[in-house]
Formats: C-alpha cells, sequence, structure tokens
C-alpha cells in the first residue's frame, strides 16, 4: 500500500567519501545547482575508535560545518556512550542525530534526550543486528539507520540481506503503525539504490557515489532520478 505521507527518496551524501582538507566548498558542491535541487542532508559519519576501529572528526568540525551550511546535517554517531555525547550534538544544531542501537542500554532515553535538545532523534542499527528486539520502540524514533555495510569504512559493498529489514519496517509504516523515515547507509551507488528504494527506503546515504565523481551534484541528481523512478513505478 503506498503511504501518501510519505516524502520524496531523499539523497544524504557521506563527507567520509569528500576531502577533509576542503569540506566546507564539498559541502557546497551538493547545495541547490542547475541540475538537483540540493541534497536534503549532509551525512556526517563521527566515530570514536572504540565502537568502531576507525577515527574521524567530532564536534569542532561539526560546529564549523554548521557555521558554513544551511543544509541540515544528519550525524551518525558510532560511538560509546551516546547518552553522554549524542544530546551535545543536537544542542549545537545538528538537525537529526543518529547513534547505535548496539552502543546503548536505554536507547528510548537517549532519543528523548537528543529531542529535548532540540534535535530529531535516529537509531542505527549494524546489518547482523535483528530488528525486532527493538521494533516496540521505534515509535521514540524519527529515524530508522539501516547499515548496508558493517560500520567504520568507507566504500565497502553492499549488502542486500539487509533489505528485507527495510520491507519489514516500510511494511509497518505503511499500514499506519508507525511514522518514521527509513534511512540506508553503506554501498550505495547507482547499481545498488533501485533495489534498496524498492524494499522502501525513504533516505540515502552515498559517499563515493556522489564524491568520486567529477561532479558530485550531477551524481546526486542521477540517484535521485533512479530512486524517484522506482517510487514512481511501485
Amino acid at each position: 500500500m503506498c503511504n501518501p505521507g510519505r516524502p520524496a527518496p531523499m539523497i544524504a551524501p557521506s563527507i567520509l567519501s569528500a576531502d577533509f582538507a576542503n569540506l566546507a566548498s564539498e559541502v557546497a558542491a551538493v547545495g541547490p545547482s542547475d541540475v538537483d535541487p540540493g541534497v536534503d542532508w549532509v551525512h556526517v559519519d563521527v566515530m570514536d575508535n572504540h565502537f568502531v576501529p576507525n577515527l574521524t572528526l567530532g564536534m569542532p568540525v561539526v560546529e564549523s560545518l554548521l557555521k558554513a551550511t544551511d543544509i541540515p546535517l544528519d550525524c551518525h554517531l558510532m560511538i560509546d556512550d551516546p547518552a553522554r555525547w549524542a544530546p551535545p550534538y543536537a544542542e549545537a544544531g545538528v538537525y537529526n542525530v543518529t547513534f547505535h542501537a548496539e552502543a546503548s542500554d536505554d536507547p528510548s532515553a537517549v532519543a528523548r534526550d537528543i529531542r529535548a535538545a532540540g534535535g530529531k532523534a535516529g537509531l542505527a542499527i549494524k546489518p547482523d543486528t535483528a530488528l525486532e528486539p527493538y521494533l516496540e520502540i521505534l515509535r521514540d524514533f524519527d529515524t530508522l539507520l539501516v547499515m548496508s555495510v558493517e560500520p567504520g569504512f568507507g566504500g565497502q559493498k553492499f549488502r542486500p540481506e539487509v533489505l528485507d529489514k527495510v520491507r519489514t519496517i516500510r511494511s509497518i509504516i505503511d499500514r499506519g503503525d508507525l511514522r518514521l523515515l527509513v534511512e540506508i547507509d553503506g554501498g550505495i551507488a547507482d547499481s545498488t539504490i533501485e533495489q534498496a528504494a524498492e524494499a522502501g527506503v525513504d533516505c540515502f546515504v552515498a559517499g563515493s557515489a556522489v564524491y568520486g565523481g567529477d561532479d558530485p551534484a550531477e551524481r546526486v541528481a542521477e540517484l535521485r532520478r533512479k530512486a524517484t523512478a522506482v517510487r514512481a513505478n511501485a
């Protein structure tokens, strides 16, 4: 069943694949242009080298990005202790703050604190994490981020088996039992975005597929076209 209140397909370029020496210009490159109205969110991966075996950036860089762009930031916190660290990102002005279910003893409490700080709350689950234990608490969240690669590094191969989770949550949403955006992150490219869209994804995080080309805006436009075409034919 089609959900008439569902948003158009959203594209969220991941700056993990951008030039870290020129982040402001890399974000500007996916803003409004002749080929695309501009991305919906910019996806920012925050890694602490504890929850995942990689270290990226943190609050100082995020605060600088908030000053450099009006595009809403979608921060994906791959960190330990989100109860301590997630709400300050919302306080700083991040639009959507997502943390991992696997890192929290009480995800709903963290979500409440993020919302109280002015942000939208997102819950992320790894590819091998079952969705079912979290179905009852998803009403406390604005976004479910389904990882289609193991978190920690960009450029990995898409894992299509995670789309079963997307189909499950999409059916619940479309029945009217839940209001939630479904986001996917990992291996999204021309060859995979259509199957993700068909499964029911709303927001597509794409790193290498956007910043690996000569024209990020054109790459965003092409990904959006592919996802939109699938939705139109559903």
